[in-house]
């Protein structure tokens, strides 16, 4: 099995021993929210809905969050020259919750009847080293998972596991190790490997045995500010490689799944796409009718580009067939919208915490009064927040 090279290293900064023994300091402090304001265009993530959000007791079992083990996050933050920690290092150092599981669970006291499916938060473990190495932060990972979810049944229904598919058969083993042995219900991956598109054939075992094994594939979006957002510049500013480039990768390998014929071949798998489904609800006249025409007004040097593929229907229907979470960040519109394209049976609740203004509580508070503010029956709203995990999951997440 070809092996995809390892990361770029950064030469070593002075102080960062230093910056290590803070970043540790600041992980132990107690959780403080942020000043009273409301952020243009969304929803009021402190105030919404306290009554659908705080009170209603139905059961919420959020499909798409975060979680760093301790043991890990120390490791990870003691990772000296690796340009993708460097790059999230700043995003991640004050979020408490992460980490702290007394900041996480007072926040969460604001929710009855929620509980989390957690993964392991940015960046990639593919990120991290040479193979070996990536291959070991993904098993500490998932031991780390693991023991979170054995330890407090209450708060966390279960894990999605991390696996490095810079070696695929490496990372096929640690995946059967995690649901076999840890109990599993699911993989994270992101939208490339390095750069490596994740329909290239390398990568056709591990579609297959995710198909085997039944499983929820969440697809996280995966740049830095390194990719730049023109190609005469050397990297991207204003966090447009955030704002709007995450949710071009992930249109983009929705995009690539389909149109390689992955959905083709294993028409069960399960991927989750984080933030509503990105692009492509939005765009449903572009992928629909506008795909439609692939092919025919292409120049001839570039028809290679856009001939072979193997479908049998339309590409919008293979689109159709991804499911979306719920963390749209209070923008409700975007919910109705997602809803729409792909029914409401193919959303699942997912929040995207801690990652909000408030480090935690706000997009489940914005998240929960997104739901409950759809034109849903009230058998669809259930499904949303637990019914349709539920039913693709069974017996794999306990009651």
């Amino acid at each position: 099995m070809s092996r995809i090279e390892a990361p770029a290293r950064l030469p070593s900064q002075a102080g960062h021993d230093l910056l290590c023994i803070r970043l540790h300091n600041r992980l132990h402090i107690r959780f403080r929210s942020m000043s009273e304001r409301t952020l243009d265009g969304m929803t009021d993530v402190r105030t919404a809905d306290k009554t659908a959000a705080g009170v209603s007791d139905v059961e919420k079992l959020d499909a798409f969050c975060h979680v760093l083990p301790r043991d890990y996050a120390e490791r990870l933050f003691a990772l000296d020259g690796v340009a993708a920690v460097a790059n999230l290092r700043r995003r991640i150092m004050n979020i408490p919750a992460l980490v702290d599981l007394d900041v996480r669970f007072r926040q969460l006291d604001e929710f009855p009847g929620y509980r989390q499916i957690i993964n392991l938060a940015a960046p990639p473990v593919e990120d991290f080293g040479d193979p070996k190495l990536s291959a070991d932060f993904a098993r500490q990972g998932n031991d780390g998972l693991a023991s979170l979810v054995a330890g407090h049944p209450d708060r966390f229904i279960g894990f999605c596991a991390a696996v490095s598919l810079t070696d695929v058969d490496t990372a096929i083993a640690e995946l059967d190790r995690a649901v076999h042995q840890l109990g599993a219900v699911g993989v994270q991956i992101y939208t490339h490997v390095r750069g490596h598109p994740l329909d290239e054939d390398r990568f056709e075992p591990f579609w297959r045995r995710c198909a085997e094994l039944d499983l929820l594939v969440q697809v996280h979006p995966c740049r830095n500010s390194s990719w730049a957002d023109y190609p005469t510049e050397e990297r991207s500013k204003y966090e447009i490689w955030w704002t709007f480039g995450w949710e071009y990768d992930l249109s983009a390998f929705m995009a690539r799944i389909v149109f390689s014929g992955v959905l083709e071949r294993y028409p069960a798998l399960k991927f989750l796409i984080h933030h509503g489904g990105s692009m492509i609800p939005h765009f449903s006249g572009r992928v629909g009718p506008g795909w439609d025409q692939l092919g025919s007004r292409t120049p001839p040097h570039q028809r290679e580009d856009v001939t072979g593929y193997p479908l049998t229907k339309r590409p919008v229907d293979y689109f159709r067939m991804f499911y979306a979470d719920t963390a749209l960040f209070g923008a409700t519109h975007a919910l109705r919208c997602a809803v729409e394209f792909f029914g409401s049976e193919r959303v699942l609740f997912g929040s995207d915490s801690p990652y909000d203004p408030e480090k935690g509580p706000g997009y489940i508070r914005s998240a929960i009064a997104d739901v409950h503010a759809l034109d849903l029956t009230d058998e669809q709203r259930a499904g949303v927040f637990a019914g349709n995990v539920r039913r693709l999951l069974g017996s794999r997440l306990p009651t």
